[in-house]
């Protein structure tokens, strides 16, 4: 008798986590750079970004993803695709949600020659160039290339986990939206979503 198996075992852990020890190569669109982690340093929130700069450069997805929008300009000044891109793409691994806050990514020296960037575009470059965007023809080139990440995967056996945490919140905050609160109903919390 053939035996179920509901939940499949994951990696076997042999035991604690290793530190790496010494620089970790890594190849970007700006050549292959090495890494190496420094426990006393500041932490910085794009620390691991190089290591996803790697998996769109071997997966093809950046240079696709680039290639394919139809974004289009004639003047000879105009920036390039990829920058405007690219200082997108910095900007929304930033955390950023407003135009002007690309700016914060101009003084950013290291992350866009890793995406094989000239420069970090303007706030109103890109918007500029996000007004000549048609939409039906944006839509579509985005949904094509998300499809072209989540594809791959759907022939695969996975578990969604999903841990939902809601946070009370007393007054006007940022964020707060009228939602499932069994502790005040009709009160906005912060929900946290946590997927595993």
């Amino acid at each position: 008798m053939n035996e179920l198996i509901t939940h499949p075992k994951g990696e076997q852990q042999n035991g604690a986590l290793i530190p790496i020890s010494g620089p970790v190569a890594v190849d970007t669109f700006g050549g292959r750079i090495h890494v190496e982690w420094d426990p006393q340093a500041a932490v910085t929130p794009l620390g691991q970004l190089p290591f996803f700069i790697e998996y769109l450069k071997l997966a093809g997805l950046f240079d696709a993803w680039v290639g394919d929008c139809p974004l289009q300009w004639t003047s000879p000044n105009a920036p390039l695709k990829r920058d405007i891109l690219g200082t997108v793409l910095l900007s929304i691994l930033s955390g950023h949600q407003r135009y002007a806050h690309i700016n914060r990514c101009r003084s950013d020296g290291v992350n866009p020659s890793l995406l094989g960037m000239e420069k970090v575009a303007s706030e109103d470059s890109v918007r500029c160039a996000f007004l000549k965007l048609d939409e039906a023809s944006g839509v579509s080139w985005l949904q094509d290339h998300l499809h072209r990440v989540y594809a791959p995967l759907l022939s695969e056996p996975w578990i969604l986990d999903a841990d939902v945490t809601v946070k009370p919140l007393y007054g006007r905050q940022e964020g707060a939206k009228v939602g499932y609160n069994p502790h005040k109903p009709g009160r906005p919390p912060h929900t946290y979503h946590s997927y595993t």
